[in-house]
Formats: C-alpha cells, sequence, structure tokens
C-alpha cells in the first residue's frame, strides 16, 4: 500500500533584508497624514567632515506649518499678535529596535533632537519581549524622545508607540550648527523660511509624498 506524506503548508512569509533609507517614504507618509507636517532627509555625506557625527545629525527633519492647517482668519489674528507657531520635529530611524541597540539608539535620539520641538525614534522592528518594553518606556519617559513604530506592511498602521515630550523653546545654538555643518538642513530651514513668508507650502521641496500602495511596491522590489 502507497502512504501518500503531506508535508504541513506555512504562511510565514520571507524575510528580506533592506535599509533604513529604504523606510523614509514610510515615515514621510505617517509624518503628512499624523503629524501634519512636511519631512526632509539629512544627507549625511554632505556634511563638512571635519565636523561630522553620527550623533549630532537627525535621519529626518520635519516642519509643521499652521498656516496649512488653520482658519484664515486664526492665522491672520496670530501673525498680529507674534504668535504663528511653526513646529519642528526630529526623527532618528533604525530598521530594529532590541536590547542589544536599544541604549545606544536612544541616546543618539536624544542627542540629535535637541533642537526641536520633539524628537522621535523610529523603527520598523521593535522587540515584543515586556521587559523590553519597560525599559523602552522607561527610557522615553525620562528623556522626552518618543518612539514610532512603522507598518511595512500597512502604512495606515505605524503608529506612535510612545508620545515624545514637547519642549517650548527650540535650541537656536544647535540649530546654527546644524545649519553650518549640513547642506540638507540649510536648505530646509531656507525653505520653511520662505514658505512661512510667502504662507504657500512648495510640497516638490520636501521629501515626495507617495501614496501607501507605491510605498509598499517600491520597498518590495527596492
Amino acid at each position: 500500500e502507497t502512504v501518500e506524506i503531506v508535508l504541513p503548508t506555512t504562511n510565514k512569509k520571507k524575510k528580506f533584508e533592506y535599509l533604513e533609507r529604504d523606510l523614509h517614504p514610510f515615515l514621510t507618509y505617517f509624518a503628512y497624514y499624523h503629524l501634519l507636517c512636511y519631512t526632509k532627509t539629512i544627507n549625511h555625506s554632505k556634511s563638512k567632515k571635519r565636523e561630522f557625527g553620527e550623533w549630532t545629525h537627525p535621519d529626518m527633519v520635519a516642519c509643521y506649518f499652521p498656516s496649512g492647517h488653520w482658519k484664515t482668519d486664526v492665522h491672520d489674528l496670530s501673525q498680529m499678535l507674534g504668535d504663528v507657531q511653526l513646529f519642528f520635529y526630529s526623527f532618528e530611524i533604525k530598521q530594529r529596535l532590541s536590547f542589544g541597540n536599544l541604549r545606544e539608539s536612544f541616546f543618539q535620539a536624544v542627542s540629535n533632537s535637541s533642537w526641536a520641538h520633539q524628537g522621535f525614534l523610529v523603527a520598523a522592528e521593535i522587540s515584543q519581549e515586556p521587559e523590553f518594553f519597560e525599559e523602552l518606556s522607561r527610557l522615553s519617559r525620562s528623556f522626552g524622545i518618543g518612539v514610532i513604530r512603522l507598518n511595512i506592511e500597512n502604512p495606515d498602521e505605524s503608529e506612535i508607540y510612545q508620545p515624545a515630550e514637547e519642549k517650548d523653546l527650540l535650541d537656536w545654538d544647535m540649530i546654527n550648527k546644524l545649519a553650518v555643518m549640513n547642506e540638507d538642513f540649510r536648505s530646509f530651514l531656507n525653505r520653511v523660511k520662505t514658505d512661512a513668508k510667502s504662507e504657500e507650502i512648495r510640497v516638490e521641496w520636501y521629501d515626495k509624498k507617495m501614496e501607501a500602495e507605491e510605498i509598499i511596491r517600491k520597498f518590495r522590489t527596492a
């Protein structure tokens, strides 16, 4: 008698490798729809070598423009009172967060986000160990750095794991240092200044915002 052997099937998806820069479109998408801001990638290679430091540069920055979301009368009144609030974000991106890289990644985010109103540590894969999440939460509360998890299967399900503390004042000394060091950051500031003054946001000067389907397609073929 012939016995047919049926091997069990699995729905486990093939794991593939990707680079941190492949996550940038996911963050741009999340920032646009959930933080209502426009992002700019900061290319570290454009920095002056003698002043280069990976703990100085954020991977991405962003700005929220109230003129794009407030009612015209409200915005005009805020201008009259000298209280138009641009809001700046700083992002440090990692592929994965686990106990193996948590502290170094976290303090890198602390170091290069001191200039902004809010700083975030961003990753696509975050350890689900209860002890890890407890430590992640403790560090976030202690230093005010938020955590964003990017969903590479469905960008609309990306989420803020831990909220970031909001700073009232910008660190202008650090902003000036970054502007001197890096061409992309300097360009970002000039663009923000121009758009804030004209009240017309030129989206083509920021990172391109793609729709979810296009992001996933490009990510899968990267």
